[in-house]
């Protein structure tokens, strides 16, 4: 530690410290008055809020159609109605599913039968609120009563499969066992299903989130042996929210399909376990030892299976329809009321969720009271601002997607931009999100102060990329860039419904990396285990309202809204390149493939005494034409240019402001496809999405990429010319916006 310590700090960056009285958006005079807002705003912030809050909101379960739940919307509504806010509870209808039965036991060679439960501790004081508690389930589990052969399959994704075939062993009828982390948990059980699966377990090993990493609770932040990690396997890359109202908001009188017709809900039962119920299954598996990169640290040989262990998994839900409690607070803008600047997170959690989601949630709250402060002072937005309170984000992202969905057409005419928040805590800026307000997110990271380390934020950042970096050179490229850089938003939080549904720029901010343990989606994600593990004093979360607390701010009052398409053509011409590097990489494997296939059927044909029926060679990967993307990102930089060369010189200009703000904040738009991505409609943003296997993980370029990944050749193509028609559609937005900027 004592060594990174005086590498962070003899690191030396040419970024001042203070901000300058230059911000995008703004001319001289309003960046000084901007600037001089957001210190009074820093001013009224709290820390003491932050605990007192964190105390209220996770003080009992509140899980989705919970009493808590709902008692907690109305006290949110209440203090934001105290600040001067118009507040009120938007509700919708929804499908949420919980357990009535949950059996898993091993029937042979030996019996035990699973625990399923987290004891209570007296170091925590709200984990022993049973009555209250969700039980360790997966959300979305179909109903199922199965007995099985035993197979473990590491992490379960698609290469662990291939890994099996490769050893010879068939899933198909069988339950497997999986461990968290390698992807997002609904992937497992989606790839097993696919793969024939009749069950699926996941646990957490204890490599990844228990004693091999560090004490475990209440001693230690990681995971005991008891803890267990509830969440949803709903297939949120297929679409998110209330399965049953796709693409419709769940308004009391929505249409709605039938459940068994829902493309996203899995078929067969899947439910997650503590190690200590994983370990005497995992010791009854024979069968080859499984490979080294898949053994985890329970005092026991890894076997993949199958063969003599045999597992009975029992479910059964009560599909219930509960109330989605939205809440949703404004303040009118005084110039510019139709347009708003969204800022939201979300307040259920699966248990009592101190960290995920109240850690974020406190933070949202104290940027309002903060900006109830300034209001009282006479200051005003000359937007309208909108804080959101989403209801139903764990069992998939269900209040934000079906608010979205049911106020599409305003929001698309009206949103200027939404900027999330999640769990927070101690450690480094993780920003994503729309590459147009890249520039924006960089001054404010200049402006925001670590609070541990009295640096900058992005200075902290930086040395963290820094000293993670691969070698000398790509440390050098860290340190050369001296400037944030977002990253690409795939899915997981409440902004993808806003962000990939209906293409509103968008952000997703929080502090962590230093912050690490098993509470996730457990009892223990309880307030005692904030303070002590994630950020003691709150501290990150007053760096968070500062940064969160700028972009709302500068969305909010900036003369021309603060979008640079510089970052946007120069991050999407690298995302052009990794495809055809991916296209070339490719072909270059599947050649050598093909060539080793050839060498061991001359090879083995010379020797009839061997049996070898060779693999079939895979088809020759061809030459897919990108000319009509080169030619648009050729077009898009030619615009690009003009637009930035224009800006330089009149940031502001004297006419059709107004007209200049709306294109800049609805240009997003012109990126979606209305068709949607194959094989998932609801993922309408050509640019970036969730993969299909992948996940909260981001696919860029995702219907080009993702059909060169499945050898779809013919969708390669197809995707290439809508990509193509997509980015032209945007230079021609661009070109709008220059237009505009060349009137004196």
């Amino acid at each position: 530690m004592r060594k990174y310590l005086l590498f962070l700090f003899s690191i030396t960056y040419s970024i001042a410290h203070g901000q300058t009285s230059t911000v995008l958006g703004f001319t001289q005079k309003s960046g000084e008055e901007q600037l001089d807002t957001e210190h009074r705003f820093d001013s009224y912030l709290q820390a003491d809020n932050l605990d007192l809050w964190m105390k209220r909101l996770a003080g009992r379960p509140h899980h989705l159609g919970s009493d808590y739940g709902r008692q907690n919307a109305e006290f949110i509504r209440d203090l934001f109605i105290l600040w001067g806010y118009d507040a009120a509870i938007e509700t919708y209808r929804v499908l949420f599913p919980t357990p009535k039965v949950r059996l898993v036991e091993l029937v042979a060679p030996t019996k035990f039968r699973a625990k399923l439960s987290e004891p209570a501790l007296k170091q925590d004081a709200t984990s022993s609120q049973t009555s209250e508690q969700l039980p360790t389930y997966n959300a979305w589990s179909a109903d199922g009563d199965v007995t099985g052969e035993l197979v473990y399959v590491n992490y379960g994704v698609p290469d662990d499969y291939d890994q099996l075939a490769r050893m010879g062993i068939d899933v198909k009828g069988k339950i497997v066992i999986a461990r968290y982390g390698g992807s997002w948990r609904g992937i497992k059980p989606k790839v097993a299903q696919e793969h024939g699966a009749i069950g699926c377990l996941i646990y957490s090993d204890p490599m990844d989130d228990g004693f091999f990493q560090g004490d475990v609770y209440p001693i230690g932040a990681w995971k005991n042996q008891d803890g267990a990690q509830r969440g949803a396997v709903i297939d949120l890359p297929v679409y998110p929210g209330d399965p049953v109202t796709p693409g419709i908001g769940a308004t009391a009188d929505a249409k709605r399909i039938d459940r068994k017709d829902a493309e996203n809900l899995l078929k067969i039962p899947v439910q997650p376990i503590s190690y200590a119920d994983a370990q005497p299954l995992l010791a009854a598996l024979r069968g080859p030892v499984a490979p080294q990169y898949w053994r985890g640290s329970l005092p026991i040989t890894y076997h993949v299976g199958p063969g003599v262990a045999k597992v009975h998994l029992k479910l059964a839900f009560d599909w219930k329809m509960v109330d989605c409690l939205n809440v949703i607070a404004r303040i009118k803008g005084s110039e510019l009321p139709d347009e708003w600047v969204i800022r939201g997170n979300h307040h259920d959690a699966w248990v009592n969720g101190a960290n995920d989601p109240v850690s974020g949630m406190i933070v949202l709250m104290e940027e309002a009271r903060a900006i109830g402060e300034l209001i009282k002072t006479g200051w005003k937005p000359r937007r309208t601002l909108v804080f959101c309170a989403w209801d139903g984000e764990e069992p998939g992202l269900i209040g934000s997607t079906e608010w979205v969905e049911h106020n599409a057409p305003e929001l698309q005419e009206k949103a200027v931009a939404y900027i999330n928040s999640d769990a927070n805590g101690r450690g480094f800026l993780y920003a994503g999100g729309s590459h147009t307000l890249q520039t924006m997110m960089d001054e404010i990271s200049r402006a925001v102060i670590d609070p541990q380390t009295g640096v900058t934020v992005l200075e902290r950042s930086l040395s963290k990329q820094a000293a993670a970096a691969a070698g000398t050179s790509a440390r050098k490229k860290v340190l050369d860039n001296k400037s944030l850089t977002l990253g690409a938003l795939g899915s997981g939080s409440d902004y993808s419904p806003f962000f990939q549904h209906l293409g509103i720029p968008s952000l997703n901010l929080g502090f962590g990396g230093e912050d690490a343990g098993g509470e996730y989606h457990s009892i223990y994600d309880s307030y005692d285990d904030y303070v002590r593990f994630k950020d003691p004093g709150f501290a990150y979360g007053i760096a968070l309202a500062k940064t969160a607390g700028r972009a709302t701010l500068r969305l909010a009052n900036a003369e021309v809204l603060p979008f640079d398409f510089k970052p946007f053509f120069t991050t999407v011409n690298n995302y052009v390149s990794e495809i055809g590097s991916l296209l070339d990489n490719l072909r270059e494997s599947t050649a050598v493939e093909n060539q080793m296939i050839e060498e061991k059927r001359y090879t083995y044909a010379a020797d009839p005494t061997i049996q070898y029926i060779p693999p079939l060679p895979k088809d020759a990967v061809p030459y897919l034409n990108f000319s009509s993307l080169q030619n648009a990102m050729a077009k898009l930089e030619e615009e690009v240019q003009k637009f930035a060369a224009l800006q330089s010189t009149n940031p502001i200009p004297n006419t059709n402001v107004n007209q200049l703000n709306k294109i800049l904040y609805q240009a997003e738009q012109k990126l979606m496809n209305r068709a949607g991505l194959p094989r998932r409609s609801w993922y309408q943003h050509t640019i970036y999405a969730p993969g299909l296997y992948t996940g909260y993980g981001v696919k860029t370029l995702p219907g080009i990429r993702e059909a060169i990944e499945q050898r779809n050749w013919k969708e390669a193509q197809e995707q290439i010319e809508i990509g193509a028609k997509a980015i032209s559609s945007y230079s021609q937005e661009v070109s709008s916006a220059a237009k505009i900027l060349m009137l004196r």
